[in-house]
């Protein structure tokens, strides 16, 4: 009886003779699949390292914005009550290095047609001429 088997490429070149010993020839491939799972690995720690540095940046520009704002906020509020006003200079930015490149204004409107002693204020903080955050709250003539 006739038996047919099926001889896969190392085998077959070890019956040719051209490796020696007990060599496959895997030991190649082996590697290869190695270096490419340890780049795809780098490739990703990488991208994540990236992602997360990127979102700390944003974070630190939006709580140095939020602190600018309240603390701008306070200020239009202690100041006099200015009917029709359209605004009122902001309180000075500090010197500190974290606060390089921001500015604010402080815009009010009334909130009926008629000034009755109700305005909403707005505080508009921006970085390098683009707008990061904005903050709304009311003031009341007492």
């Amino acid at each position: 009886m006739f038996r047919r088997t099926m001889i896969v490429p190392y085998q077959l070149l070890k019956r040719l003779g051209s490796l020696p010993g007990n060599q496959s020839g895997v030991a190649l491939l082996e590697t290869l699949v190695a270096l490419a799972l340890l780049g795809a690995i780098a490739v990703a720690f990488l991208s994540g390292l990236s992602t997360s540095a990127k979102a700390t940046v944003v974070a630190n520009e939006q709580n140095t914005a939020e602190s600018l704002a309240l603390a701008q906020m306070e200020w239009a509020k202690q100041l006099a009550y200015s009917e029709n006003a359209t605004g009122y200079a902001p309180a000075p930015v500090p010197d500190d290095v974290d606060y390089t490149g921001y500015s604010a204004s402080i815009t009010a409107e009334p909130v009926h047609a008629t000034d009755d002693g109700i305005q909403k204020i707005t505080v508009t903080v921006t970085r390098n001429s683009k707008e990061v955050l904005e903050l709304e709250s009311y003031k009341v003539d007492r």
